[in-house]
């Protein structure tokens, strides 16, 4: 997979993001799953751009800065007037469960495949090298910005380029409407070559009694790399005719696992791209994961993020 003349994209949203603390108060951020992604795959040192649409606001210039300070290209970045981006809140319940509650119907990011600029997003698409994108960017999108989407994929794949999934299913994301969420995925599915779902979502959304149940499901769409996560447990490869499992290092209880499962994929994708086997890689990927848990937030301090 090694090709340094090419970089990655990541395609979804980022978030305005208000977290809760222990006093009480709120501090501001910026989120979302694959814009987390991106982040850990430029400190990677992967040459990597993030897609997706934000407004003309002062938060959305906050997101575009971050992203510049971290290294990724926002030439993709559409910006939409008098729009601003998703807002999520972060809080905790009695028993101290980690809650989000999102505000993102009218985010442009929704619209990033039906801007007056999509095409210019579409057309860099087919360009690149690795293309990641997440459940939660398929809820995202119309019918429309989805067959777009998909379109471009298809011809980025036709192209060379690995596509990368994360099915990180949310329910409320789709509206609770799961035989469209299994339509869409099912339909980018077709596309993909690297796989790297979360069991537990997969058995929210499609059942799966196992980890190895979520590989067999996944090889009948002709999925040739399959990473199944599975919190402190083994994840689970399938890769040229093989499984195997490869344990997590060093379980740690984590002090937030807010994008344990970003900085997963961001770890295992980097370590591909540099030339290393999906073993390896899930090694690397178990690393930069159980960094990111012993740090509240998603993106935790440059020095805990090096991918060895």
């Amino acid at each position: 997979m090694n090709e340094p003349t090419k970089r990655a994209i990541c395609i979804g949203e980022a978030t305005v993001e208000l977290s809760r603390g222990g006093d009480g108060r709120f501090a501001l951020a910026s989120s979302g799953d694959t814009f987390n992604t991106a982040i850990y795959l430029a400190r990677a040192r992967v040459p990597v751009a993030f897609a997706s649409a934000l407004g003309d606001d002062p938060f959305s210039d906050a997101i575009v800065s971050l992203a510049k300070a971290e290294g990724i290209a926002t030439d993709l970045i559409l910006r939409a007037p008098d729009r601003l981006p998703a807002l999520a809140l972060v809080d905790a319940d009695a028993q101290g469960t980690r809650r989000v509650h999102t505000w993102r119907e009218a985010a442009p990011a929704r619209d990033l495949f039906e801007l007056p600029n999509w095409g210019r997003v579409a057309e860099a698409v087919t360009a690149v090298r690795l293309v990641y994108f997440s459940g939660i960017t398929l809820s995202l999108y119309s019918n429309v910005g989805l067959g777009r989407f998909l379109a471009a994929i298809e011809l980025a794949r036709g192209n060379g380029a690995k596509i990368a999934f994360d099915g990180n299913f949310r329910p409320r994301g789709w509206n609770g409407d799961l035989t469209r969420a299994r339509t869409v995925v099912a339909e980018a599915l077709k596309r993909v070559d690297i796989a790297l779902p979360a069991y537990d979502d997969e058995a929210v959304l499609w059942g799966d009694p196992s980890p190895e149940a979520t590989i067999e499901r996944l090889q009948a769409f002709g999925i040739g790399e399959i990473v199944v996560k599975n919190g402190p447990n083994s994840a689970l490869i399938a890769s040229a005719g093989a499984r195997e499992a490869v344990p997590v290092p060093d379980v740690v209880v984590p002090i937030d696992p807010t994008a344990a499962g970003d900085g997963f994929n961001a770890g295992y994708l980097a370590a591909r791209l540099a030339g290393r086997n999906p073993m390896e890689a899930a090694g690397a990927a178990h690393q930069l994961a159980g960094e990111v848990i012993r740090h509240r937030g998603a993106i935790v301090p440059r020095a805990g993020t090096a991918v060895h």
